[in-house]
Formats: structure tokens, sequence, C-alpha cells
């Protein structure tokens, strides 16, 4: 896993608190050293006449992290605001002098997607694109079904491809964060651990249990030691909730 995917990582996570008007703020930290950063902007907006969500998320690397990998990535996502599932999704990424841009397009009542890079394909029923997977857990009361140890899939479509996506239940815990201390529930995408992560159950993520649903702290177990990304700014309609 690359470190762009890493950051994917953190873009996905951000949407779990997705909402008109708001906006989150994530700094990436490697011990003491500021590695990244993203952010996400939400805003309403309209998709061949019917009302939808914007959603517009930029991630990248800084300061040495950035002389070393030089990553910068951009998705969009258009949501329908009422099934949470996409109507369409751009994935820009930069990394070196690595480049790729795709549109994909779906088709949620024919379980088919457009993807410009490979043409029309069949999906499995509510497939979604990668960074909106958490907005449609979210919406759809995943979390608040599970006790602990529970493990659930959603199928995804991401850099050109489909596949289902494993996500473990771990429990709740309590965490210190610039919005106080909250309780929050523990989430674990199954992933291949790759080059980077230290085992395939490397990654968790820390929601809040209340309405809001906000990811305070993601964890990431790497070969190379421990990398966190915290929430560092958190603006609802246009003011800062973060003391």
């Amino acid at each position: 896993m690359k470190i762009q995917l890493i950051i994917s990582f953190l873009l996905a996570a951000i949407l779990v608190n997705a909402q008109p008007h708001e906006e989150l703020k994530y700094h990436m930290k490697y011990g003491f050293f500021k590695g990244g950063e993203a952010i996400l902007s939400v805003e309403d907006t309209t998709y061949e006449g019917k009302e939808a969500i914007h959603l517009l998320l930029d991630g990248n690397t800084v300061g040495v992290t950035n002389m070393l990998f030089g990553v910068h990535d951009i998705y969009e996502s258009i949501v329908d605001p009422k099934t949470y599932l996409p109507y369409k999704a751009i994935r820009n990424i930069k990394e070196g002098n690595y480049r790729w841009y795709n549109e994909a397009f779906f088709f949620n009542d024919r379980d088919s997607i457009y993807s410009q890079r490979s043409g029309p394909r069949k999906v499995p029923h509510n497939t979604v694109d990668f960074v909106t997977a958490f907005f449609y857990m979210r919406h759809t009361n995943y979390l608040d079904q599970f006790d602990g140890g529970e493990e659930f899939s959603i199928p995804v479509f991401h850099a050109d491809e489909h596949f289902v996506m494993k996500v473990k239940y771990l429990g709740k815990t309590k965490i210190k964060s610039k919005l106080g201390t909250k309780e929050c529930h523990i989430i674990q995408p199954r992933i291949d651990k790759g080059k980077v992560l230290n085992s395939n159950s490397g990654l968790k993520f820390y929601i809040t249990n209340d309405e809001h649903r906000i990811p305070l702290l993601l964890e990431f177990d790497l070969r190379v030691g421990a990398l966190k990304c915290e929430l560092h700014s958190y603006k609802k309609n246009g003011i800062e909730q973060v003391d």
C-alpha cells in the first residue's frame, strides 16, 4: 500500500461525518513530525436536475514527507442525499511523477457503472466509490447494530476496480481530542498489508458515538512505526467547533 492509499483511507474516514456546509481538517503525524493534511468541504448541489451533495476532498503531504513522496490527491463525489449512493466519482492522483485521473458514473438502478478508463461494467448492488463508503455506512446505521467482534462488507469501486471491503467492528472506547473526551466506535477495515502496513488489521478508525459521527483519530500500524491522523479543525456553517 503506497502513501497515497493511506491518504485515501483518511479521506474515506472523513466522509463518515459529511454534511452540507461542513469542513474538517486533519493532520497526519509520524512521531512528532507532521507528514500530511487533508481537508473535506461539503456543499449542496444538483446533478442532472436532481438534488445532490457535492463532496470535495483534498489530501497532500507536507514538509519532509512531501519532499520524499510529493503526494496530492483530490477526490470529488456527487451523492444522492436520500440514498447516500454516488451518482459520479472523480479521482485525481498526483504522486511524484505518477498521475491518475478517472471519472466513474454510477447507475444504481441497473447495478452498473461507466468508467472513462475502462467503459461499462456490471457491479454488485449498492456499490459505492471508495471515499463514499463510510458516508454510506454512517447513514445506514451500520455501527449502531453491533456489540463488538462483528464483520460486515461493503461493495466498493476504486482505482478502476470493484471489490468487497470487509470491515470489523471492535467495540467502543474513549478518546481525548480537540473536541474533548469522546466515546468512540472503533472500526477496522481488513486490507492487504502490502509493503507499508504491518498487518492486514493495521488500520483503525475512531468515530464518535453520537449523532455527528465525527472521525477523531486514525491509527496506522506501519512496518516502520505508527502513523496517526488527528482532527485539527472542524467548521460547521463557517464556525470553528474546535477550541
